[in-house]
């Protein structure tokens, strides 16, 4: 289906679903004329059909880009076309049931018996026509459009070697030569092939399934409460931001949104991989897809379709799952080039067996169309992206999401992890161990630090927030005007012009005598200190072993206090920190160690932003912050260092499930394509093993959903 327009960074972004993709060749042809009609953010996957682009100021209309792809082989699917009748499998069930009678008698006939009409060339000829038309318009469509867009693909050995086996055949009955006639070998080259790309298409798809879980996670309906108060079921993609949602027990959260009545226990496991309920009230943020246990609740949508959390993820898991990494580049460089040089072995194939060493000219053809035949860049195309999509959906199953295809053979590069300590390798749920007001107001103190920190995006602000609260539950505002500056602390001024700081020992005029994690100042005058206390994380020890026993140096950087730093840094067994650190500074020692080794730096992704944008691999904790996003290649949605344990491990295993998928697929053609030029494998069980290269393939990719990492 053709979907509408949406604004995306200024550019108008498309997204269609297109049919007659079988294979990755298919994909970059269809990707090489979208970059030659000057699109930009150009995604293709074939095993979804979906393609999306986005639109310049120099990019030709819809209806040329729809018929510039039709010309090459493919089509659009909108909401007017009609459903194809010729489908895969029923182009496979008809040539199916006309190829067996032939094979049957094939081998029956080569046993020295009889089967009568079956034996008669005419028969033959008629059982095999329909298969034959089927095959080569199936497969010709596939292998002129691939021409056309510059890579040819599978379908083009598959086209030539049915298309010789046929036209041999056809003057064999012309001249009555029984040896010229193989009908047979051009059905069954057809048919196998259409069972393997039938295979084929089953088995990707299941590689794509974490992907379609997600999809399918956001109800297809919701309750809308009209201001009359009334309730309307309307389609999801009908919610407008704004909208009060109703959320009954049991109800899929249709949007992302805040509660503005009710309270209920929402399981967000398949947004964060928590696996407890979260219990929220009013003004707490839901997530779209995550389901009501209990409870009642109306929600005011934040966040719709595309902008959603979920909605988020599953455009990075897209992207993730579609983007190639350098390994898969090596392997479609040689993709490019493997079908001009088969097609070369499989002419040189028949001259030197016919000229060469007195074969005959029928056993010559089949000898070539059985290299044509056997060989199999299907699977060298098949073997990253199969595996990138089945580990990058296992991630995501973990609440683990990751951008680009890239980001999977980064992880098992990295030589250096860098930990930001607050709320990374600490909870980040600070309390105050101590208060000296100076001889102030203890309320008047309390008074400011809410207002500070109410204004404030870093994680220490929600935990102050909570501990003022219940040292004086109510409190008035002053209605300070606040202005935040990273990595010193926060500023505000009331309206009588009196400025207010809280921070570090940074906004103090001169050095503190005695060192405090806040200090409160009032127009520079200090008037407070505050003392916290901060727990590890669950698991932060566990993680940090687990790097250092990979090989990998674990390295703390931090803007807090040294003494403090020192003591986590003691706990986990850290050998390398740095302490007191402003952004600017973290930045620095992120590209001093990404210059010399393979860096990841996980942090909070506020002000670690620019440290984890410049490391190798940025890792951001807590809920997906547009920050973290935006900054990081690997988000750990649950917040869970574990989390981070998983990603390596899986990263790892699928850069080996690739190789493997490589390894296989290479040794498969150098061991293959000489077999049949001998003459020692006939088309017929060419076509089949070359299917079976790609179950093989997919197969070693779909391991990887259960594979023990």
């Amino acid at each position: 289906m053709v979907n509408g327009l949406i604004k995306h960074n200024m550019t108008e972004k498309i997204k269609w679903d297109v049919d007659g993709m079988s294979c990755v060749n298919c994909a970059q042809s269809i990707v090489n004329f979208l970059e030659e009609s000057h699109l930009d953010d150009i995604h293709v996957d074939f095993a979804s059909g979906k393609v999306s682009f986005a639109l310049n100021e120099e990019s030709p209309s819809l209806e040329v880009l729809q018929k510039g792809l039709t010309r090459i082989g493919y089509q659009v699917v909108t909401k007017d076309s009609k459903p194809k009748y010729w489908t895969l499998e029923r182009k496979l069930i008809l040539s199916a049931i006309l190829t067996i009678p032939l094979v049957l008698g094939h081998f029956v006939m080569m046993a020295g018996v009889s089967l009568g009409f079956l034996g008669n060339p005419y028969v033959q000829f008629a059982l095999a026509l329909p298969v034959i038309v089927i095959g080569l318009n199936h497969f010709g469509k596939s292998a002129i459009g691939s021409l056309r867009g510059g890579v040819p693909n599978m379908d083009v050995l598959v086209f030539i070697g049915g298309l010789a086996a046929t036209i041999y055949s056809l003057v064999g009955l012309v001249l009555n030569e029984p040896n010229y006639i193989f009908f047979e070998t051009a059905a069954s080259i057809f048919t196998l092939v259409l069972f393997g790309n039938y295979l084929e298409h089953r088995s990707v798809k299941q590689t794509t399934s974490a992907l379609t879980a997600l999809q399918n996670l956001v109800p297809t309906k919701a309750k809308k409460v009209m201001p009359s108060g009334a309730i309307v079921q309307i389609d999801t993609d009908e919610i407008q931001l704004g909208d009060i949602i109703q959320v009954n027990e049991g109800d899929s959260i249709a949007c992302d949104g805040k509660i503005v009545d009710g309270f209920g226990s929402i399981d967000e496991s398949m947004i964060t991989g928590e696996s407890l309920p979260v219990e929220k009230s009013v003004g707490l943020k839901t997530y779209g897809g995550t389901i009501l246990q209990q409870g009642n609740i109306q929600i005011k949508a934040i966040a719709v379709s595309d902008n959603s959390l979920l909605g988020k993820i599953i455009d990075l898991v897209e992207k993730a799952q579609n983007d190639k990494p350098p390994i898969q580049r090596l392997a479609d460089r040689i993709s490019a080039i493997f079908v001009p040089v088969v097609i070369s072995i499989a002419l040189l194939t028949f001259f030197i067996s016919w000229l060469g060493f007195d074969i005959s000219p029928t056993q010559a053809l089949i000898n070539s169309i059985a290299v044509l035949v056997i060989s199999c860049p299907c699977a060298m195309g098949l073997a990253t992206p199969t595996a990138v999509m089945v580990g990058v959906g296992r991630m995501a199953q973990q609440g683990i999401v990751i951008k680009g295809g890239q980001t999977v053979e980064a992880i098992k590069e990295i030589k250096n992890i860098v930990f930001d300590k607050t709320g990374t390798l600490t909870t980040g749920q600070f309390k105050i161990a101590n208060i000296d007001y100076k001889g102030q107001d203890k309320d008047y103190i309390h008074q400011i630090v809410n207002d500070l920190e109410s204004k404030s995006s870093h994680p220490l602000a929600m935990s102050l927030l909570a501990e003022i609260k219940k040292l004086s539950p109510k409190l008035d505002s002053l209605n300070l005007d606040v202005q935040e500056k990273k990595g010193i602390g926060i500023q505000g001024t009331d309206a009588s012009g009196h400025i207010f700081q809280l921070g570090s020992k940074r906004i103090l005029a001169q050095a503190p005598t005695e060192a405090h994690d806040l200090y409160l100042t009032e127009n520079g005058e200090l008037i407070a200190t505050i003392d916290l206390k901060d727990d590890l994380k669950k698991g932060a020890k566990e993680t940090v072993q687990f790097f250092q026993k990979q090989g990998i140096e674990v390295i703390m950087l931090s803007g807090d206090r040294k003494e403090k730093v020192e003591k986590v840094a003691n706990e986990l067994g850290i050998q390398t920190y740095f302490a007191e650190q402003l952004p600017q500074e973290k930045l620095n020692k992120i590209s001093e160690l990404s210059a010399q080794a393979a860096t990841a730096m996980v942090g909070d992704g506020v002000n670690d932003a620019p440290a984890l944008a410049k490391a190798t691999l940025g890792v951001s904790m807590g809920q997906a912050s547009a920050v973290a996003i935006e900054s990081a290649q690997v988000i750990l949605l649950n917040d869970n260092l574990s989390s981070l344990e998983k990603a390596f491990r899986i990263g790892k295993t699928t850069v080996k499930t690739i190789r493997e998928n490589l390894f296989w697929a290479f040794a498969y053609n150098v061991v293959a394509i000489p077999i049949a030029a001998m003459g020692y494998l006939n088309p017929m069980w060419g076509a089949m093993f070359m299917a079976f290269s790609d179950v093989v393939v997919i197969g070693n990719s779909l391991r990887l959903k259960r594979r023990k990492v």
